[in-house]
């Protein structure tokens, strides 16, 4: 089972500081719900009508051959007012790849999304895991690394629904990023926390919003 906390600690993000790892805000009692790897007919247009039963936003890290593969989904998160990131072209794990090849991935992925009449300079590398020199090239180009501050191990089979919920109500505050995935893989515990984690959270006062680009 992966080891990495649910709650990412002080010092990870303090080695990798011009990554965004969290929105934290004086005023506002705001999480940033995000969603990894759709889109995904089976999963993510439930996510969508999940969150506008809150009036909640959220952004969604799309990968580029996905949206090749479903362009109308991408478009209707569009529509729906979420905010969309790049999360690479084939899935790359940053680290086994040269950064020449992972730039390519990446930048094939923003293509993809202007042919569907969308850019954006959000990004987030999938697994968390990118070369220090692939992060530096990759923000050269303009793009924002987006981490996180609680993952929900919703992909994990060797994490049951109760314990997916406790990952995020037990760490998300206000200003946390909070990953989910909108794949097949997590299908089963994101239907059952993410109705949860919405309802939670909406009674103590907070609200949800996409990243700003």
């Amino acid at each position: 089972m992966d080891l990495t906390p649910a709650k990412t600690p002080k010092v990870v993000k303090s080695l990798f500081p011009s990554y965004v790892w969290d929105i934290p805000s004086k005023h506002q009692k705001t999480i940033y719900l995000t969603f990894d790897d759709g889109p995904t007919p089976e999963v993510t247009e439930w996510v969508m009508d999940t969150l506008k039963a809150y009036n909640a936003k959220a952004t969604f890290f799309c990968i580029g051959n996905n949206v090749e593969k479903h362009p109308d989904i991408f478009k209707k998160l569009i529509d729906e007012g979420h905010a969309i990131g790049n999360h690479t072209f084939n899935h790359l794990k940053g680290w086994k790849v040269k950064t020449s090849t992972y730039l390519e991935d990446v930048e094939h992925t923003k293509t993809i999304f202007s042919s569907n009449s969308k850019t954006t300079s959000l990004f987030r590398p999938p697994y968390g895991k990118l070369k220090p020199k692939q992060g530096r090239k990759l923000q050269k180009l303009g793009y924002k690394i987006m981490m996180w501050d609680v993952l929900s191990f919703d992909w994990s089979k060797e994490v049951s629904e109760i314990q997916c919920l406790e990952n995020v109500i037990s760490n998300a505050t206000s200003g946390s990023i909070v990953v989910f995935h909108d794949s097949l893989k997590a299908k089963d515990n994101l239907e059952f926390a993410l109705p949860k984690v919405l309802e939670y959270y909406s009674k103590e006062g907070y609200s949800f919003k996409a990243i700003e680009v």
